[in-house]
């Protein structure tokens, strides 16, 4: 565990704090659209990523689901901090974009490395600042953008992610992600392949213009 640590954080910890993160860490692994962490349930460990990606979603009263951000190798989920600081039920959902591989960090150890180490308070500081700027871009996606412009920044997040510009996922998946309806979604991923930007097939998208 010690290599895959030092090739996602070493250029972030020092060696001490990457030996304590093997000595304590419990490493996870997950297959696609397998939920990590349930809204309403209290968060006990910390999510380092180490492979893959992770959609982080919030849900409204009706149960319908809106994307906030995903989180890559390398990174944690600020919402996962704030709930472990504040010993909090979590106020989002988890979801396994790809297949991912993770080490989880007991809680307690957050705090204690908060003091100890000052890359850890570097990392903690930063993953903030990012997951807040991810946040209100995603806010700005709503208020300000048409649904179709908001369909196409979707998929082309979705593609830097996974890495790949094969989108797999159905109409229904996507209008849930978006937070509409089956029926818009697959109107304008029509408009969107008419105006040369995407393909559409059978069982997957392919952007053209990322």
């Amino acid at each position: 565990m010690i290599d895959e640590l030092r090739q996602n954080y070493g250029y972030l910890f020092e060696d001490e704090l990457l030996k304590e993160i093997e000595a304590v860490g419990v490493v996870k692994e997950l297959e696609a659209n397998v939920t990590l962490i349930e809204i309403g349930n209290y968060i006990r460990s910390i999510p380092l990523l180490i492979e893959g990606a992770i959609k982080i979603l919030r849900e409204d009263d009706d149960g319908d689901e809106l994307v906030l951000y995903y989180i890559e190798r390398g990174d944690t989920c600020a919402m996962t901090l704030s709930c472990c600081v504040g010993q909090t039920k979590s106020e989002i959902r988890a979801i396994a974009e790809t297949d991912v591989k993770l080490i989880m960090i007991p809680v307690q150890k957050m705090s204690e490395w908060l003091g100890k180490y000052k890359s850890w308070q570097n990392f903690i500081l930063q993953s903030y600042h990012n997951r807040m700027l991810e946040m209100l871009e995603a806010i700005d996606t709503i208020a300000f953008l048409r649904m179709d412009d908001r369909l196409l920044k979707y998929l082309r997040d979705k593609a830097m992610v996974t890495h790949d510009d094969q989108i797999n996922a159905t109409h229904k998946q996507i209008s849930e992600d978006l937070h509409t309806s089956r029926v818009v979604i697959s109107r304008l991923l029509k408009k969107l392949e008419n105006e040369g930007k995407i393909t559409l097939h059978r069982n997957h998208i392919k952007i053209l213009e990322l």
